[in-house]
This record gives structure tokens, C-alpha cells and sequence, in this order.
């Protein structure tokens, strides 16, 4: 299965979850002796902590892109995994708690937070995300819910090969690859149950055990498909929705991707086409990526690079694909995208070795980011009728490749039942703050504009040259916390916005020009 395919929905949010625990060894003296003997000591029994029906047990969260561990406390939580058959085959829910650090005016509505994928887990992705909700967390509970088929909640995870990483697309393989990944995830799963709907009712579950009577929602690229669709079938226990990167109800995540990325570049590059400096040392960027991507199409490189995990020199083939693969994940973030004209001049004057280099990172990276069986089971069944070729999406950076592999292993994939309203807009009154990125390659302002539509009281935000996942942009976090507070989005003064400006793309590789 190729690479591609696999890190195309990927946010950079790699986190690990460690237990915590800490022992004090005791002395003891021996009688008139003064002989001091260490003993070890049984550690007492540590008291669970109830949040409503829940106990939960003290732990630590911490991610490699995260500077500290953050404290919080953790609980399994079972349920169903066909609610259909509630005496069947249970799945242990891991939830994080992490209780607001003021006892004084504590709100009794606390925040879940949605991660995105589909595929990450949430508590493995919140600690990057921790400093956008220090404030938030004084007053309030924020809840971290593993959805089912991620992280610690019955993990749907298959080991992927890279044998479709050559620049034609293997529909058989790609088949062949997913099932085999049924075959190894049905001995623990029934595939079809792992769809966004079970994951609503899993969250209410959740909700319910913990006696809140309302909650707050804050998701970010798929987690805001979970957002909208607990919002639509349960308005009265949402009170406001933070909707970042916003997937709306009525798109299929079909062949969304080719489109929006060359969108977002044509944004992105237009930054260096502008500059003088940058166009006069390093041509049109798109036109140097076309070049570049049919070069590589027509004959794959050999490229020696320095790897850097090792500081070793290693060898590996560069094709079309991987610089694809490369550029889409480099749009995310702007600011290091603005690398992209400079190293896409280098490789198309021969220079190859700083583009693997890069790849190369990226793909180790994120290479367990997704729980890849999750993702599937969510978009074969909510999606699948969506992936169809288009012509006009033969000439983009990615093509139809991405689309028609899916929906080869979709076609062999198990699914699960989607409601009859699944597609449709959201349209409530519960309070909402939408925000999109001015650069967005998969999740463009469009769809936010398209979301506030049916949202009387949800307001747009849409900042300046940033990308995906933009809570904490700027004075965002400051924002997100009055409205947290208000549940108002229409009276927040969004005017510190404006300090937000474009990264300028670097002409050399210690930066851009003065």
C-alpha cells in the first residue's frame, strides 16, 4: 500500500501515553544499634478519584513534541461494541481527566476534545494542544475520550508495506493489502462498529457516567465531523461547539484532496511569484513542480542523503509520489511550507538530497500516527460513494491515485450502517466558533462559510496565511477561552487577529530575503 495513501490524512500529532507512579523507600533502625537498614515497603493503595460514575486512577500525559508531561487521571470505560447486542463483546474506552486548577467558580460543563485523522487518538494528541487550553482548564474539566479503534480504545492498527510507493497506481495490490488488514483486526473486531456514529454515542455514554448535564465540543480536522454529528442528535447536552478545520456533514471525503491542495499551493506559491527576490532566483513554483513531478514520473532518482535520525549517509529512490506525499504534509503549515519553492529549485537542478532528507523524516514520523483500520472502517461506510475519479483532477499534484486506491480497498472493506441524515447540514442553535486557515490544502475557508450557513449563532474566523489546525494561532487560544466562558462567538472581538502575516518563502536555506 503506498506511503502516500497512508500519511495523506495525517496532522503532525505524535504523543505517547505513560502510566505514572512513584514509590518512597522507608528506613528503618535497628534497635540500640545505629545500623540504618533500607526496607522495602508495600506502596498503600492509591484511592480512586470518582468523577460521576467513574473511577479514575492518577497518571501523566506527555508527547515528544510536548516540553512536559501534564498530570491528569485516567479510567477505562466499557461499552458495547454492538449496541445492538449491549451483552456481547464490550470495548475498554481509555479516557484522560484532566480536572479544572481552580476550585473557586469550577463550571459543571466540562470540554471533550476531538482529535482528528480519522485515526488519532485523543489522548495521545492533546498535550501539543495543552497551552491553547490553560486558561479554559482553570475553570472547567477538560475530557479526553480514545475513539473506539484508536490509541488505547481496542487499537485497529495493521502494519502497511510500502510496495505501491512507485508512481503507478497497484489497484490489486492495494486491495490485497486491505485484506489482509480485515483478516488481522476481525480476530478482535467487528469492523463495521467503529463507524463516527458509534463514536457519538460512546462520548454520551461517557457523559452520562461523569453527570455532566451539558458538555463542550472542540474538534479539529475529522474531529469536527464527530462535533457536528453529537451536536445534531444531541442538541440539549451540547452547549457550544469549536469546529477548527471544519469537515462539513454534506461533503463525502471522497476526491476532495487533489482539488484543495492545488488551491492552497496556487495560495501558497503566489507568495514567492510576488517577490521579486524569490522569483527571480527560483522561477514559478508550480511551474518548477510540474517539471520536477513529470521528471520523476518519467524516471525515478538514486539519491545519497544524510539521514537524519543516524547523521548517516543512506541511499533511496525518489519518485513523483513521494514528493507529493511530501508537499501535500509541508502545505499544512505554512510556515514550513515556505521551504517548499526552494527545495523543489534545488531538486529540479539536480540537487536532490535535502528533499529525501525531509521525506524521508516526515514518513518515519508519522508512520504510526493513524490507526489505519479505524480510518477505514469510518470512511468506507460514511464516504465511500464519494470516491470517484474526475478528469479534471488528472493534472494536480496528487490525481486521482489517492481515490481510486481507496475506493479499490473500500470495496473489500466491512461497513457499518450510516443514519439517513448522516449527510445533511448542521443546522441547530447551539453556540459555535468555526475556524478555517487562510492556506487550508484540505479543509478550505469555503467549508467553513459553508458550515455557518445553517449555524444562527456560529461565527467564521478565517486566518491569514495559516493552515491546518489553527486554535492556537496568534491571540486564537484567548478567543477560543472567551468563548468557552460566553458561549457567544458574535460578541468576540477578533481584531487581534489582524497581527497574523504571511511567512515569506526563503530564497536560500537560512531564510528569506530582508
Amino acid at each position: 500500500m503506498s506511503r502516500k495513501i497512508r500519511i495523506i490524512l495525517a496532522l503532525v500529532l505524535l504523543a505517547a501515553y505513560v502510566g505514572y507512579l512513584q514509590f518512597k523507600p522507608k528506613s528503618t533502625t535497628d534497635g540500640d544499634a545505629a545500623k540504618v537498614v533500607d526496607a522495602p515497603v508495600k506502596a498503600k493503595p492509591v484511592k480512586p478519584r470518582m468523577l460521576g460514575k467513574i473511577a479514575f486512577k492518577a497518571c501523566s500525559l506527555s508527547s515528544p513534541m510536548s516540553r512536559d508531561s501534564i498530570e491528569a487521571q485516567c479510567a477505562q470505560f466499557a461499552v458495547p461494541e454492538d449496541r445492538s447486542q449491549p451483552n456481547g463483546r464490550k470495548i475498554q474506552l481509555n479516557l484522560a481527566w484532566l480536572p479544572a486548577s481552580s476550585d473557586a467558580d469550577q463550571a459543571s460543563d466540562p470540554v471533550f476534545f476531538l482529535a482528528g485523522g480519522p485515526g488519532q487518538a485523543a489522548v495521545e494528541s492533546y498535550p501539543m494542544l495543552d497551552p491553547v487550553f490553560k486558561e479554559v482548564r482553570k475553570h472547567r474539566d477538560v475530557i479526553l475520550v480514545d475513539q473506539r479503534g484508536t490509541g488505547k480504545s481496542n487499537l485497529l492498527a495493521c502494519k502497511m508495506d510500502d510496495a505501491g510507493e512507485s508512481s503507478t497506481i497497484d489497484l490489486t495490490a492495494a486491495q490485497a493489502a486491505a485484506t489482509k488488514c480485515v483478516t488481522e483486526l476481525s480476530a478482535k473486531a467487528d469492523l463495521r462498529h467503529y463507524t463516527t456514529t458509534d463514536a457519538i454515542a460512546d462520548l454520551d455514554a461517557v457523559r452520562q457516567a461523569i453527570g455532566a448535564a451539558q458538555i463542550n465540543l472542540v474538534g479539529v480536522s475529522y474531529g469536527t465531523r464527530v462535533a457536528q454529528q453529537y451536536a445534531m442528535h444531541h442538541p440539549k447536552t451540547t452547549r457550544s461547539i469549536v469546529l477548527d478545520s471544519v469537515v462539513p456533514n454534506t461533503l463525502q471525503l471522497g476526491n476532495i484532496f487533489a482539488r484543495n491542495l492545488d488551491d492552497a499551493l496556487a495560495l501558497q506559491f503566489a507568495l514567492c511569484s510576488k517577490a521579486p527576490a524569490c522569483k527571480g532566483k527560483l522561477g514559478d513554483p508550480r511551474v518548477e513542480l510540474d517539471q520536477l513531478l513529470t521528471k520523476l514520473r518519467a524516471a525515478p532518482v538514486e539519491v545519497t542523503y544524510r539521514d537524519a535520525t543516524t547523521g548517516e549517509q543512506a541511499q533511496a529512490t525518489l519518485n513523483a509520489d513521494t514528493v507529493a506525499g511530501l508537499v501535500r504534509m509541508y502545505a499544512y503549515m505554512p510556515a514550513a511550507g515556505a521551504l517548499l519553492p526552494k527545495l523543489i529549485h534545488e531538486a529540479n537542478n539536480g540537487r536532490y538530497a535535502g528533499l529525501v532528507a525531509l521525506a524521508k523524516m516526515m514518513s518515519g514520523d508519522l508512520k504510526d500516527a493513524m490507526a489505519m483500520g479505524m480510518q477505514f472502517s469510518v470512511i468506507c461506510s460514511e464516504d465511500d460513494t464519494g470516491m470517484v475519479a474526475r478528469s479534471e483532477d488528472a493534472n494536480t499534484v496528487l490525481g486521482n491515485a489517492m481515490t481510486e486506491s481507496m475506493a479499490a480497498m473500500c470495496k473489500v472493506w466491512p461497513k457499518g450502517e450510516v443514519p439517513a441524515d448522516f449527510h445533511q447540514a448542521l443546522a441547530t442553535k447551539v453556540p459555535a466558533l468555526v475556524l478555517e486557515g487562510e492556506f487550508d490544502p484540505v479543509t478550505p475557508p469555503r467549508y467553513g462559510e459553508e458550515v455557518v450557513k445553517s449555524l444562527p449563532n456560529g461565527r467564521l474566523f478565517t486566518l491569514r496565511g495559516q493552515g491546518h489546525n489553527v486554535i492556537g494561532a496568534g491571540c486564537m487560544p484567548k478567543l477560543f477561552t472567551q468563548f468557552i466562558e460566553k458561549a457567544d462567538a458574535k460578541v468576540l472581538d477578533g481584531a487581534c487577529l489582524d497581527k497574523l502575516n504571511y511567512v515569506p518563502p526563503f530564497t536560500s536555506f537560512n531564510g528569506w530575503e530582508p
